[in-house]
Parts: C-alpha cells; structure tokens; sequence
C-alpha cells in the first residue's frame, strides 16, 4: 500500500505560550494532514530534554517531555487560571522557542498546577501509575534528587547517591515526598494528553511515526536505576562511548557521549529491557522509527573522555539475535518498525534490515554528490525499491531549498537535468524533488513541513554536532492554507498515494 505523511516536530507547532505542545494547534494541524490526504505525522522523540534541548538526549527513554503539556487544557481541568498562564510572559518570537525561559516559567505554572490537583482521588491517575511504576518510581526518585542537586548532571552527585546506597538515597527520598509527587503528576498529565491526541489523530485515518533513538542519555534514570545495562565501571562511570566516525557532516565524526549497552547481559535476561521499551513504544505510536539502525550490527566505540570520534572503533552488536525477541512483541502491540540506516553502511548492516523485513530510509539529497551514470546513486528514486521510506531531507539535513541554495553549479545542473526544471529556479527546482520522492517506488514517502512551505535554513531543525540554535524552529499561524492542502492532496492522489482509511470527492467528482 503506497501511503504518505509530513515529518514535523511536536515542538514546532505554532500556538501560544511559546512551544509547540498538545495543543489545539495540534489537532488543528491533524485535521491538515487529513485534508492534504496524507496517512502519517512522523514527530521526533517525545522524552525530556535536558542540556542543549536534543529530544536524543533525554532523562529517560520512557517518560514525556513536560513541555509540551498543553497548558490551555489545564485551565480547563481548573488547575490553572488563564490569566496565570498569560502573566508568565510564555509568548516570545512565533518562529523561535526560548527554553530556558520554557524552563523557568513554564514549570512555575505546572507546580501550580500540581498543588490543585488531587491525585490521590484520581481513579485514572491511579490506573496510570500502576501501569507504569515499573519506570516510573525509578524517574520519579532521580527527577527529584537531581532537583536536590540543583539539576546537575548524575555524574556531578555525591558517590553514594550516585551509585544508589540504600541509605543515602533514602534519606534524600525522605524530604523529596512533594517533589516526586510532582513528577509523576507531570508524566500522567503528559501521557493522557498525547494519548487523546493520537486518538483525535488516529480517528481522522492519521498514524503516529514516532521516534527512538538508540541510546540512552548517561545523565539518565535509565543509567541511574539499571548500571548493569551499560558499559560502566565500578564507579557507575562510562567506559566508553557512542557517536559516529568522520563523515559527510563532521569530518571529526559525532561524539554523542552515550553509554554503550553490556549487550552480553542484555542478552542473558532475554532483552527484557528493550521488550519494555519496544512496549511503551508502541503505546505512544504507530510505527516505530528506530534511530541509528546499524548500531544494532556495528556500533561506534570511543573511549570515554575522548575529545572527539576519530579514535573510535567499531564493535559487534546482538544483531538479528535481538529482533527475533522484539519482532513478536511488536507483532503483539499491533506496532511497525523503521530502521533508520543512514550513514556508513556496509553488506552486514543491508543484511540485518532484510532479514528484519523492516523497511529503510532514504534521503534524496543524498543522491547528487556525485555524478556516476555507471553506477548512479542509492538514493536516487530509480533505484528505491518498495519496502523502504522516502525522504526529501530528515530533521539533521538542511531545507530543499537551503541545500540547493548552497549546492555548486554541477549539482545544480544534474538536478536541473534529473528533474527537468532548467533553470535556476530554487523553489521550483525544490518543488520538482518532492514530486521524485511522492512518485518513487517507496511505499512510504515522507516530506519535511519546511520543504511542502519553501523554507530555506532558517527553517533547519538541527545542525549534527553543533550546539546551540537547534530544535528551535516553529511554523506560524497562517502557514498551512487551503492551497497547500489541495497541492499536497493532488500529487498524493495523482502518484496513488491515498489515505486507505477514507476516501473524500475530488474536485470534478460526481
């Protein structure tokens, strides 16, 4: 079944109080995706972010990221006062999130928040604490020691703490009753907004594309409450660490600085953890995109400390071992997989997708690096077979139009030649690309909101191993027209793209 959705940050929905969130904008822009005929929202991941805001960094790889908590809808439950949430000051540039004044104000509100709240008569927080104390208690108790400790990282806190001694942690638990409480308040609010959310989405014929990375944060409670499912030493400190080798995007390569999983021991407990993981997944999506796909057969090791990944070298993972677990389990939640597996890949890692059966990722700006008409380019549409996912560009690539603003004149003129736009005409050029990847063989295509809009970089979500000015950008009010519906709905149409779940009148029907 040919299909079709647009990848596009919870993050960057347009709305008030200065961050996207589950907001009415959100089902405002579900009800967009219906009307332009797509089938999916591809969002990035969902966890808590901590310093430089990377939603691949998060302080746990089950919980949700406060932030976007629709505030509006806690007026509604009487937790809050409009009036409160207006004098926050929230509101900022529309294009442009401010997270650090996120951070202060924006918790200032959920704390209020939670003193009226009356958990412990609330029959479905009941029922989702239960259901998720499994995780829950361990984020919960870390969320609010590394309170205590001024939000400093874990590998800042005093060994005893750090290393989890009964005793030491008890005595901080002791005093951090309300703000444990006040955690798991945040995460029941985050998980039965979402999940009404994906129910508006799934009712209106629209599938969730989540995100999971890899790796965990080392600054984590999933590091903090299970260390032997890392590569630690004694101390609970990394061995070494994840990233990737010198490539297209930093010739120093990307230290990440996540720990290594102990896939020996993940294997010896029949990889319960990643059976949960894959669990609670699946509760929050549909498909499940499973970032850097290839650590799963090589994974990038560098020492810990390094200042950067030249000095890496790569080591064997569980490979198909693990899947053979996972694919039942996700068989059962009814959930699918895409294996992200970009990047340096070689015959093994081909090997490991197919024999998954999962279907892979392809990026055309990939494809016109270099032209070779005796062996043209995987990521050239031509070349895609069908069980795979196609992209015009991920949240790590510049824009269509800010990658051929960039492009030299050989690039720009294989593209004009391969499209047929022969000028240079960067929007119409950019325009004639995702109609390539809407017409390609893939089975799924995805476009990037900043493409379907014509936005240059300004627009870029993320700039790989950069810190600062990323996973800041937002659409605004006004961005998403009936014109642009129709235009994404026709070419949806026109390449046998329809939403299977529905099927509306086109224009000149009967």
């Amino acid at each position: 079944m040919r299909t079709s959705g647009v990848l596009l940050p919870v993050f960057s929905l347009p709305g008030r109080y200065g961050i996207g969130c589950f907001s009415n904008e959100a089902y405002k822009f579900v009800d967009f995706l219906r009307k332009a005929g797509q089938t999916y929202w591809q969002i990035l991941p969902l966890g808590p972010t901590s310093y430089g805001d990377s939603p691949y960094q998060s302080f746990s790889t089950f919980a949700g990221n406060p932030y976007f908590i629709d505030l509006e809808e806690l007026v509604k439950e009487g937790l809050l006062t409009e009036s409160e949430c207006d004098g926050a000051g929230l509101d900022g540039e529309p294009s442009d999130i401010d997270y650090p004044l996120q951070y202060q104000k924006r918790y200032e509100l959920l704390r209020i928040a939670y003193k009226r709240s009356d958990l412990a008569n609330d029959t479905e927080y009941k029922a989702f604490y239960s259901s998720n104390r499994y995780w829950l208690d361990d984020y919960s108790v870390f969320m609010a020691v590394k309170k205590s400790y001024n939000d400093q990282g874990l590998e800042t806190w005093d060994d005893t703490v750090r290393m989890r001694r009964k005793e030491a942690v008890e005595s901080r638990v002791a005093d951090l009753s309300d703000e444990i409480g006040f955690q798991r308040f945040l995460q029941f609010e985050f998980d039965s907004q979402w999940k009404r959310l994906k129910s508006y989405a799934n009712r209106n014929g629209i599938k969730i594309i989540g995100d999971m990375p890899i790796y965990v944060s080392a600054d984590s409670s999933d590091v903090w409450a299970n260390p032997e499912l890392f590569q630690l030493d004694e101390s609970m400190r990394p061995i070494r660490v994840a990233g990737c080798p010198p490539d297209a995007f930093s010739d120093k390569g990307q230290l990440w600085g996540n720990p290594l999983y102990a896939w020996d021991y993940h294997k010896k407990t029949g990889y319960d953890w990643w059976k949960k993981r894959i669990e609670k997944a699946s509760e929050w999506y549909d498909i499940v995109r499973i970032d850097h796909f290839r650590g799963f057969d090589q994974y990038y090791s560098i020492p810990a400390g390094a200042e950067d990944a030249v000095n890496g070298e790569w080591m064997d993972g569980p490979g198909y071992d693990l899947f053979k677990e996972l694919i039942p389990v996700l068989k059962e939640n009814n959930a699918g997989v895409i294996a992200e597996d970009l990047g340096f890949i070689t015959d093994s890692v081909r090997k490991l997708v197919k024999d998954t059966g999962f279907p892979n990722m392809k990026v055309l700006e990939f494809a016109f690096g270099g032209r070779d008409d005796d062996n043209p380019s995987e990521y050239l549409p031509f070349n895609y077979d069908h069980n795979c996912i196609a992209y015009t560009g991920t949240h790590d690539n510049e824009t269509l139009v800010g990658w051929l603003k960039g492009q030299p004149k050989k690039v720009i003129k294989y593209v004009a030649e391969f499209t047929g736009v022969r000028k240079r005409k960067i929007k119409k050029m950019a325009r004639a690309l995702i109609k390539e990847v809407i017409a390609s063989p893939a089975d799924f295509a995805v476009i990037p909101l900043q493409d379907w809009l014509g936005l240059d970089n300004r627009a870029r979500i993320n700039t790989p191993s950069t810190l600062g000015g990323n996973w800041r950008w937002r659409f605004t009010d006004g961005a998403l027209t009936d014109r642009l519906a129709s235009e994404m709905k026709e070419m949806t149409l026109l390449y046998g793209r329809k939403n299977p779940s529905f099927r509306e009148k086109r224009d000149g029907d009967d």
